[in-house]
This record gives C-alpha cells, sequence and structure tokens, in this order.
C-alpha cells in the first residue's frame, strides 16, 4: 500500500492546494474511522503486527510511534489514527479562543526536500468548542483505544502577560478527555508566542498548568496528567538547557523535541515554496531535532523523558531518534510523503532493528548511542 500511496495518490494530491489536500485526508480519514466495517478495514490493511511496547508517562504504548500535533487540529480523526496502528495522537494546538489563523495560503510542500512549509497560526475552534467535539465523540464511540495527547497554544488575542490563564483554562477545559497536555511555546506563527520561552515566563506557565491540572485531579480522586513542554530548534543548547531544567524543577514529565525551524539552507534557493515564510518541518529538520534530543538526554543523563519529531521518514530515522535519547517519537509529515503505510513500516523496522543489536525491548535502545553502542 506504500507504493500505491507514493506512486499514484501522492502525485493527485501535489496537484492540489496543501491546506486543501490536507483537509480531504483529514475528512476521509474520519469518515473511514467512524465507521466500524471501514475502521476494521483500515486496521487490516495498516496495522502492524508486531509489539514493542513501551511505558512512560504513566501509560503503556503499544509502541514508540505516534502522531505529532497540527495534522489533526480538531481532533477529529482519533478513531482513524488508531485504526492506522498508531499508539497515541496528539491533537491540536488548542488555543483558549476560537481563531481562523492567519490568512491563505499558509501551507506549502516540496516533494523534492521533503519538507512543508506552514504559517498556520493556531487555526482551531477553540477550547470551549473542542471540549464540546470530544465530550460528543466519547459518548458516541466511548473512550479512545490509544492515549490522546493534546497540544495546548496561546490565543492570539491574548497578551503574553497573561499566557498562563489562557493555557491553563483550555487544560481544565479539555482535562476529561487528555492523557497527556503538552505546552507549545515553540511555534513560529503566533507573534511573540516563543517569547514565553523564557525561564520566567515558561515558569509561570507551567505552574499555573499544574496547579489547575492538580485540582482537576483531585475533583477527579485520580493522578494529574502528564505535563509536556514543546520546544524550538531554532535556540542555543544553553537556552535549551534552561528550559529543560525550568521544566523540570516546575515538576513537568517531559520535553517534545522539537517543533518546526524558521532557519532556511542555502539548499533550498531554488525552491520557492520552501522561501515561504513560517515553520519548516519534514526530512530537513531530522538532523537538528535528533542533536536536540541528543543533547537533551546528555544534560539530564538521561532520566528525563524526550519525545522526538522531526523528520522521520522511515525506519532508519525513527531508531536514530530513539538511540539518540527520544522514548517516543511522533510524525508529522512523514504521513504526508509516505502515506498511511509508513506507522507498520517504522514499528516493522524497529523490530528488526532490535534484533539486529540483540536487544529485547524498545527501553533498550533509548539512548543507545551513549552508551558506546548502537
Amino acid at each position: 500500500m506504500g507504493l500505491v500511496y507514493r506512486y499514484f495518490l501522492r502525485p493527485l494530491l501535489a496537484f492540489q492546494d496543501s491546506e486543501q489536500a490536507h483537509s480531504r485526508t483529514i475528512k476521509m480519514l474520519r469518515i473511514f474511522g467512524n465507521n466500524f466495517v471501514t475502521r476494521i478495514f483500515l486496521s487490516g490493511l495498516y496495522r502492524s503486527r508486531k509489539s514493542l511496547p513501551i511505558s512512560v508517562f504513566g501509560h503503556e504504548y503499544q509502541h514508540p510511534f505516534g502522531l505529532a500535533a497540527g495534522m489533526d487540529k480538531k481532533g477529529e480523526a482519533i478513531n482513524g489514527w488508531n485504526s492506522l496502528g498508531l499508539s497515541f495522537a496528539e491533537i491540536g494546538g488548542v488555543t483558549m479562543l476560537e481563531q481562523p489563523g492567519n490568512p491563505k495560503p499558509r501551507m506549502f510542500r516540496s516533494n523534492t526536500h521533503q519538507a512543508l512549509v506552514n504559517r498556520m497560526g493556531f487555526n482551531n475552534p477553540g477550547s470551549e468548542r473542542m471540549q464540546a467535539s470530544l465530550k460528543h465523540h466519547f459518548t458516541r464511540f466511548g473512550k479512545p483505544d490509544i492515549p490522546i495527547w493534546v497540544n495546548l497554544g496561546k490565543s492570539k488575542l491574548t497578551d503574553n502577560k497573561e499566557a498562563h490563564k489562557d493555557y491553563s483554562t483550555t487544560l481544565v477545559r479539555l482535562w476529561n478527555f487528555t492523557d497527556v497536555f503538552v505546552i507549545n511555546v515553540s511555534s513560529p506563527n503566533t507573534p511573540d508566542l516563543r517569547d514565553l520561552q523564557s525561564t520566567n515566563e515558561l515558569r509561570k506557565i507551567i505552574e499555573e498548568c499544574n496547579k489547575a491540572n492538580v485540582r482537576k485531579a483531585n475533583e477527579a480522586a485520580t493522578y494529574p496528567k502528564p505535563l509536556l513542554v514543546k520546544v524550538a530548534p531554532d535556540m542555543s543548547f544553553e537556552q535549551l538547557e534552561d528550559i529543560v531544567t525550568v521544566a523540570m524543577e516546575s515538576g513537568c514529565s517531559g520535553i517534545v523535541a522539537t517543533n518546526t525551524t524558521v532557519n532556511r539552507s542555502s539548499e533550498f534557493d531554488g525552491d520557492e515554496n520552501l522561501q515561504q515564510l513560517g515553520g519548516l518541518s519534514g526530512a530537513p529538520l531530522r538532523k537538528t531535532s535528533t542533536q536536540f534530543i541528543e543533547h537533551i538526554y546528555k544534560f539530564t543523563n538521561g532520566k528525563f523523558p524526550i519525545v522526538g519529531v522531526g523528520g522521520i521518514m522511515n525506519a532508519d530515522d525513527a531508531w536514530e531518534k530513539i538511540t539518540a535519547g527520544a522514548s517516543l517519537i511522533q510524525a508529522y509529515s512523514g504521513f504526508v510523503f509516505e502515506g498511511p503505510s509508513l506507522t507498520s513500516a517504522v514499528v516493522r523496522g524497529l523490530d528488526k532493528k532490535l534484533k539486529q543489536h540483540g536487544l529485547s525491548k524498545i527501553e533498550d535502545a533509548v539512548g543507545l548511542m551513549h552508551k558506546g553502542s548502537n
């Protein structure tokens, strides 16, 4: 099925506007995933038969590969992602207020470089409508079979001084429908958002989210949900260490590395799409995100869980992220260029890698490059 997508479906999508193609794909996955018969059909085609369980953030994941934020902003295709064999799905970013995002066109694709540029600007229905949508989904289909993560963003209309209230309000509204929250202060497409990566601002946001998280947990007589912080790749390692330190000191459960980049290589000079303003994702981000993962792992002595995202197009890319220090990995652009069979290909490939290195489980491979052999 991967070849069918690569040589037939992907060329058809290339003739469409990137955002329209994206929307149609999500709509189809929602329709197929919500129908019992077609859901079984999807599972039969795409779900991997391999099991590579790993326990992190209070959950046991079927394998380490999940969906990155931005692909399913409204949480429309939750059943579909499960049917495709992903072990978890991150929906959003979701902001406190509904917002349309930036003017179109705002998504661009380069098949040559297997890269995307987007300047979506957190277009989403807002936390109140998302709450209602998820409540309807849970009522109709029950709790999803895979952990659902929510990417928390800041509303464009909210001043940075009030950002902590924006993030925590969304957390409270979506708490009952979420397994893990990711605090996103690293998107390049909301003005001044990355200023919130400063230690004081970030600490304020995390503390406010922690308070809300504990309050909701007490009401439900259970444990608080894991809080992660997603970092940008456009900073020095010293700045990265400051953010990781704040996250650890403030009680976060881990780090997501990394978001999209605003940097452009000179090799893209002839590619008009990659010269667009916005965040670059896909294959060109692979090396930088892996370097960030490697640095975080070393800095924390492997004691702070890392979620690796950026440029995963195949099992080799996934293995690179895991051996650099990532316990879980995510893809977005990889699904655009490789199609829905990416999940099974990555999981099968990781299984082969474990056997090649004489390892019995994924945990043994996490940070392997730091242990003298990979």
